[in-house]
């Protein structure tokens, strides 16, 4: 029996096409190396369909190439690698290269005073691109922390003042009594709001970086924020947790400009966007401010 050659509709056209600038495959499920642990992984991978006379893409040759990640370390160097690969099974079609992965780094933290600690779940998205023949990677991460609204805050101490003056009028004030007063209901008669707010950071890495430095962002970030969210508490850390957000009241344009201060220092990136979200709890609707820099 002869053996007849599988028919390449996707090569056969009659007519000059329309070239593409993406064509691919978005949500494909693979596992990824990071720090020597095996993460599970959504990919987005495509070229630019630049070949007028083809109508498709090998999309099973983008597929068959992510299996590399399987097996190799996720660095901006692999990335590089992978998209060239890309771009090498479709010599000839294309010219540029995509892939974007998304995923979730855990990562075990301290309680703030007691030994006590837990995993936290950062969301994280890698860009990486081949434009041009020019090669970029860009590193994206949800952070979570908690900030206190400073207007609040003084509002709060005034009813307290008043309170005070309204309790201790035309009486000698006795240290006991003043303590006393301070640790019950009818002294703190109003708090400041808090509420959970989202750090949104997408850094351009230089692409010739030997790792991912994820945990350093991490830690870049949270540390110029200064009240991460908590995993596992004590009531000492929770009062700890108070304290810090006592002493560390923030606007959103606040948390913006520190964050934006703290990512300039960074010696691996080349640019940066960030955006905070204050989710209100006086409001309905959220506070946000953003700022960007390119080297």
């Amino acid at each position: 029996m002869t053996s007849l050659m599988l028919p390449d509709i996707a090569a056969q056209t009659s007519h000059k096409l329309q070239p593409l600038d993406w064509v691919g495959m978005r949500g494909i499920a693979l596992p990824v190396q990071l720090n020597g642990h095996r993460l599970s992984a959504w990919a987005d991978a495509g070229v630019s369909l630049d070949d007028g006379e083809s109508r498709g893409i090998h999309m099973s040759r983008l597929y068959l190439a992510l299996e590399v990640l399987e097996h190799t370390e996720l660095t901006p160097l692999a990335l590089r690698q992978l998209l060239a690969r890309f771009l090498d099974s479709h010599e000839g079609l294309s010219s540029s290269a995509y892939l974007r992965l998304k995923f979730d780094h855990l990562l075990k933290r301290p309680a703030l005073v007691s030994p006590l600690e837990g995993w936290k779940r950062y969301p994280v998205t890698l860009d990486a691109r081949i434009e041009n023949e020019m090669f970029h990677v860009e590193q994206h991460v949800e952070i979570p922390y908690s900030s206190t609204c400073p207007c609040s805050a003084a509002l709060a101490r005034q009813l307290i003042q008043q309170q005070f003056l309204k309790d201790f009028a035309n009486q000698t004030l006795d240290p006991q009594a003043i303590l006393q007063w301070l640790g019950s209901s009818a002294g703190i008669v109003a708090t400041p709001h808090s509420q959970r707010s989202q750090a949104f950071i997408k850094v351009r890495l230089q692409d010739n970086l030997q790792t991912l430095p994820l945990n350093a962002l991490i830690d870049t970030v949270e540390n110029a924020l200064g009240t991460a969210v908590q995993t596992a508490v004590k009531r000492a850390d929770e009062q700890a947790f108070a304290l810090a957000n006592g002493q560390n009241l923030m606007f959103c344009e606040d948390a913006a400009r520190r964050l934006h201060l703290a990512l300039r220092e960074l010696e691996w990136a080349t640019g940066f966007d960030l955006r905070v979200e204050h989710a209100e709890s006086l409001h309905a609707h959220d506070a946000v401010a953003a700022s960007q820099w390119q080297w």
